[in-house]
């Protein structure tokens, strides 16, 4: 199975529906972030480095099924938002996200970052997500009550980078 997948960092036009598609497929995400995943790659596409927008991207049999995007914070000089890492619902729990996270660790440690900041919603539905950040080394350091919607809580997880080389 191993040479059937394939991690790239490059983005092209096709990622653009490709990303649509596998948010939409989690059933995680409300319709109106569904468009605004495409418009990161789109920027991306359009305006390479300049968009701000990292991202890695596994590839199953040539074609997409999960993805990351990440960044620099603005106005900070080593910490790093991840804003998405979504694997295609069809393709979970075969440890892509793992892949796609220490792809994420790994460009972040290059870049010289020290922090990686994960936002998520609080709701039951997104147990799986926590447990994955948790497992990952990930530590939980704020709740923000009510912030998507009423009841639909934000979770700031934060994964330190070890800088001792």
């Amino acid at each position: 199975m191993a040479d059937k997948i394939s991690v790239r960092k490059t983005v092209t036009q096709t990622d653009i529906n490709a990303v649509m598609e596998i948010v939409k497929s989690t059933g995680f995400f409300y319709d109106h972030e569904i468009p605004v995943a495409g418009e990161l790659v789109e920027e991306a596409v359009a305006k390479g480095k300049e968009s701000g927008y990292e991202f890695a991207f596994v590839d199953f049999e040539g074609k997409p099924v999960g993805y990351a995007c990440y960044g620099l914070i603005p106005c900070t000089k080593t910490s790093y938002d991840l804003y998405w890492i979504v694997v295609h619902n069809n393709h979970r729990g075969k440890g892509y996200g793992k892949i796609l996270l220490n792809e994420v660790v790994k460009d972040i440690d290059a870049w010289g970052g020290t922090a990686i900041y994960i936002e998520t919603s609080d709701k039951e539905l997104y147990a799986p997500t926590h447990r994955f950040y948790e497992s990952a080394g990930c530590k939980l350091e704020a709740t923000f009550a009510d912030f998507y919607d009423v009841g639909d809580h934000k979770r700031v997880y934060v994964k330190r980078i070890n800088r001792e080389k």
